[in-house]
């Protein structure tokens, strides 16, 4: 049972300004500062648990007491380094598939960043690589002191889940975080909390994650600059290609572009480019992206994809939404470019599939896709531009660029001045 009765004794060195600290606040003279806590863990009520949570705020008394706790259990550090790439500085031990696997299970999907030196990497994604080392590396149980500290709390958030996932997909691993932060309990979903502050214990039942509420629009093919550098294959976007971007809190986390082409058994649209940027790996975005996209086209067409991504090929195998029509095949190497486009030694595995799910609400996937909102109109006469935004799920400025030509068309009329409370609406001419 972790219990222990922790005390930090510190000598006081009895100084001028120490003297007149005393002085000035009333505190009592000694030669010596001491804190103490009597913890009680009952850890072993429950042996089968996997994620712990030790939180709060700063000078609670967290880390002093998960060193004396759970000391060879702490992870410290590792030496990174500078000079090569960072799946090269994993244990020997590993294979490639080992390590890549334990990368991708932690949110960290991005074979271009795998190939960087720690040191190169952004904050949110030498967060995952750390993690991830962790996990494959040390026994259990796994102890990550200032956990999600030096990332956003949104990459904090998602990384929690991310990793929380990762975890309980190891029977037996256990592993547990200390943070000053509580907006990651919902996230991390821990068996157990516990809150020196307070000296408060809690088992706890796992429970859904928040809900990511993700904001799907129409993008110009600009917006791939952001995620280019992420695709595994290369950077290159066809000039036909129609985009689309996913916003999760008004931050850009994911991209599918998608090609049409012309066949004798009708239309077929395929997916030509899928990226979800790092710091939004790893609890379903791109998958979830990539299937609210298919569902835009499949309603006009059939809708199909290649892909070598081993985490997407597993998703969509599971998958109802997905039907396996070409199994893992291993293309020329001519086609492995990562970033340059170039040849490279390794061939890779891909696999195609078809999307078999039902299509979305016809007048609100060519609003998306086709950028036409004749439908939102016709369905919602009289109403302002922000009530048309809000029908539609598109963003304020493209449903005002498409009244603007609409107006001038003749198709779309409008009535109020748009001035005061006299709000200006809009409506079909003639309906």
């Amino acid at each position: 049972m972790p219990r222990a009765d922790v005390v930090v004794s510190t000598p006081i060195a009895r100084s001028v300004r120490v003297k007149q600290l005393e002085g000035m606040f009333d505190l009592t003279a000694g030669k010596k500062s001491e804190q103490k806590w009597s913890v009680n863990l009952p850890l072993e009520e429950r042996k089968d648990w996997q994620i712990g949570l030790i939180y709060g705020p700063s000078g609670c008394g967290k880390s002093t007491i998960a060193r004396q706790l759970f000391g060879d259990a702490i992870v410290t550090g590792y030496g990174w380094h500078d000079d090569r790439a960072l799946i090269d500085d994993f244990s020997e031990s590993l294979g490639i598939k080992d390590i890549t696997q334990a990368l991708s299970s932690v949110g960290f999907s991005s074979p271009p960043a795998w190939l960087r030196p720690f040191n190169r990497l952004s904050n949110g994604e030498q967060f995952r690589a750390t993690v991830a080392r962790a996990l494959v590396e040390e026994k259990s149980p796994v102890l990550i002191d200032e956990f999600t500290s030096v990332v956003d709390r949104t990459v904090a958030r998602i990384g929690s889940a991310a990793v929380a996932k990762a975890v309980r997909k190891q029977p037996g691993k256990q592993f547990i975080a200390v943070s000053c932060h509580d907006d990651i309990v919902d996230w991390l979903q821990p068996d157990w909390t516990y809150q020196p502050a307070t000296g408060e214990f809690t088992w706890r039942c796992l429970q859904r994650r928040p809900e990511i509420k993700l904001r799907i629009h129409r993008a110009p093919q600009a917006a791939w600059r952001i995620f280019r550098h992420h695709h595994y294959l290369d950077a290159k976007l066809s000039p036909q290609a129609v985009c689309f971007v996913g916003f999760v809190e008004k931050r850009p986390a994911a991209f599918v572009a998608v090609i049409n082409s012309v066949h004798p058994s009708g239309k077929i649209h395929r997916e030509h480019r899928c990226v979800c940027l790092p710091d939004f790996q790893g609890v379903g975005i791109g998958n979830a992206m990539s299937e609210y996209v298919a569902s835009l086209y499949v309603g006009i067409g059939s809708y199909t994809s290649v892909t070598g991504h081993p985490g997407m090929i597993a998703h969509r195998l599971r998958s109802r939404l997905w039907k396996n029509t070409k199994k893992m095949t291993q293309l020329p190497s001519k086609h492995c470019g990562i970033m340059t486009g170039k040849s490279v030694a390794n061939n890779r595995l891909t696999a195609g599939f078809k999307y078999m799910g039902k299509p979305i609400s016809a007048a609100i996937a060519a609003s998306i896709r086709d950028l036409d909102f004749t439908a939102v109109v016709q369905s919602h006469p009289n109403r302002t531009i922000d009530r048309l935004v809000a029908a539609s799920g598109a963003t304020w400025s493209q449903m005002r660029d498409w009244l603007r030509r609409e107006v001038v068309a003749g198709r779309v009329v409008t009535e109020g001045t748009g001035l005061g409370h006299d709000r200006k609406t809009y409506r079909l001419r003639g309906g």
